[in-house]
């Protein structure tokens, strides 16, 4: 939305405080100079309404951010190559897990993490966990069960429903 504003400022070219575009018009009027102020103001849009963060901030909140999170495609590409350095934990209910379940992916509920159950890999095992998508907060539990366990944990964003989002592979189990 373009909002235009006009203001006159008689025999005066002192710009007025706070404008943000502006062209200046003179214009001569019988004896008197007219100075005529056109503005032209943008609302902003509802996306840059509230201003971006400074990009250290930025860098900082993503830096944290991926540090906390892995996606789909990059737990893909993971586990299609020689190099998967982490355990893959499906956090849902083991009737869940044997319908489809991302490949490789251990079914271990959240309910069943325990500091003894984890003692089977070495306390440098990095986990990352999902569940059945954003509307399912069962691998925050578990991430946050693992982390007060002192475990290096990153949550696997979108779930089983991201996962077929992307139109990846599952495994199901044999009833």
């Amino acid at each position: 939305m373009i909002f235009t504003i006009v203001a006159f400022h008689a025999n005066s070219k002192a710009r007025p405080a706070g404008l943000m575009h502006d062209r200046w018009y003179n214009e001569v009027r019988g004896a008197g100079t007219m100075c005529c102020k056109q503005m032209e103001t943008r609302m902003p849009s509802p996306v840059s309404e509230i201003v971006a963060a400074p990009s250290g901030l930025a860098r900082q909140h993503f830096q944290a951010k991926l540090a906390l999170e892995t996606d789909c495609s990059d737990v893909e590409a993971a586990i299609a190559s020689t190099t998967k350095d982490f355990v893959l934990l499906d956090v849902r209910s083991p009737s869940l897990y044997a319908e489809g379940h991302v490949p490789t992916a251990i079914n271990l509920p959240h309910g069943k993490i325990t500091r003894n159950r984890m003692s089977e890999w070495p306390a440098e095992t990095l986990f990352v966990v999902y569940c059945a998508g954003p509307h399912c907060n069962g691998a925050d539990k578990a991430a946050l069960k693992l982390a007060q366990l002192d475990r290096p944990v990153k949550l696997m964003i979108g779930g089983i429903t991201g996962w077929a989002d992307e139109g990846f592979a599952f495994e199901t189990e044999a009833a």
